[in-house]
């Protein structure tokens, strides 16, 4: 009997991860249900990057500019074995420049040759950071000891864990061992773009491709995966998985076939199993925002291309002009031209980032010309309630020490 018990415990933990699990749609549901406010401002959001045609000015549409994102890796360990090394971090950095532009070695072998013309190079890059917030020259690498107690899924940005480097301009990771063992990762949408959490929180075993990385998550495509929901990507079954045909298990994206479920492990191709529409090439199961093992995922679509485009111009504008990685120099119209404003349409607020230059107030008029609401500004990113307005067009003046820097629109629902 002892022996049945202690294979059965084996067993069991062989196969505590044995699927993928991502939890950034429950992390979501959890700041919905904090603050229900926050579930219209999601909803706008997601609605305004999903939009190929939305209103992000036109000065802000640049192409084939590859923006390069610093990133600071934030390690939490309850032991030497999880104080992970710093070639392992190296690693993953290499992994995710490699899979976001499309340079990935294994695309040609993984994705079949009917998906091959969807694949896109993302246009963007990551770097360590090279200076703190302070100005001050850094590796982009933290190390802390904590408490084997410590849940490190729930604590992790916390002064328990380590806080974030000023989210607006870096991608800010923390990577650890979680308590729930059948959790590989998270990260947040932009919705929550500037949050103290706001960032990727990923266990040890799934990142890079050395040191304590397990298969089948050993290829750092566990990163790759959270990253996309860090710059909007929903999964292609969308948040819930519901039934095909209900509107609610899409992910936005007119080039990713509509499933109402994840694959996992690596399915044969093609694979009708959980399509919502049969056809001859079936699903596309094999794209980074699926659940199937590391080495069977191998690409991100021209359409996820949109969704992240729109995103860096959006609700991420701040990272574009970040100096986290280099010495920066801006001019001033550039620094102007990044002040972003989002969502657009809106029906309680929308968002006035502006990570180069100061703003302090905005003013709010009518069509008829009619001044309806000024607000002063402090922060990069500034809220700004218009519910209380009737429906319809209205014209942004947005100032620095009454000087008029950048003139815009938004739509009130």
């Amino acid at each position: 009997m002892k022996k049945i018990t202690i294979i059965v415990l084996f067993l069991s933990s062989f196969f505590g991860v044995a699927q993928r699990t991502c939890h950034t749609s429950e992390k979501l549901a959890e700041l919905i249900q904090n603050n229900p406010e926050f579930a219209t401002h999601h909803q706008e959001t997601m609605d305004f990057i999903q939009n190929p045609d939305n209103n992000t000015s036109s000065q802000n549409r640049t192409t084939n500019v590859v923006y390069t994102i610093p990133v600071v890796v934030h390690v939490l360990y309850k032991n030497s074995t999880q104080n992970i090394s710093d070639a392992q971090i190296l690693s993953q950095i290499t992994i995710l420049n490699n899979d976001f532009r499309k340079l990935n070695s294994d695309f040609n072998t993984v994705v079949p040759a009917a998906f091959q013309t969807y694949g896109a190079d993302m246009e963007i890059n990551f770097c360590m950071a090279t200076r703190t917030p302070a100005g001050v020259a850094t590796t982009g690498i933290e190390r802390k000891s904590i408490a084997t107690s410590v849940i490190f899924e729930d604590s992790y940005y916390t002064s328990t864990g380590l806080v974030a480097w000023d989210p607006t301009k870096y991608l800010n990771i923390w990577v650890g061992r979680f308590t729930d063992n059948q959790l590989l990762g998270f990260a947040y949408l932009p919705s929550a773009a500037g949050a103290a959490f706001d960032g990727l929180c990923i266990g040890d075993q799934f990142f890079g491709n050395t040191g304590t990385a397990t298969a089948p998550y050993n290829k750092g495509r566990t990163a790759t995966h959270e990253i996309g929901h860090y710059f909007g990507l929903l999964h292609p079954w969308g948040n819930d998985g519901s039934a095909c045909g209900s509107g609610s298990n899409s992910d936005g994206v007119a080039d990713t076939p509509a499933t109402n479920n994840p694959y996992f492990s690596c399915p044969s191709y093609p694979n009708n199993a959980n399509a919502c529409t049969v056809t001859a090439t079936g699903s596309m199961f094999m794209n980074y925002m699926d659940y199937v093992n590391d080495a069977c995922m191998a690409f991100f679509t021209n359409g996820q291309k949109t969704i992240l485009t729109n995103t860096i111009n959006g609700p991420r504008a701040s990272l574009k002009t970040s100096n986290g990685c280099q010495s920066l120099s801006v001019t001033e119209q550039e620094a102007i031209q990044a002040i972003a404003v989002y969502p657009n349409p809106v029906s309680q607020y929308f968002m006035i980032t502006s990570p180069q230059i100061n703003v302090d107030f905005v003013e709010i008029f009518a069509t008829n010309g009619q001044l309806v609401k000024s607000q002063k500004l402090d922060e990069v990113n500034n809220k700004i309630y218009i519910d209380n307005l009737e429906s319809g067009v209205y014209f942004l003046r947005i100032y620095n020490e009454d000087r008029l820097l950048k003139s815009d629109k938004i739509i009130k629902k």
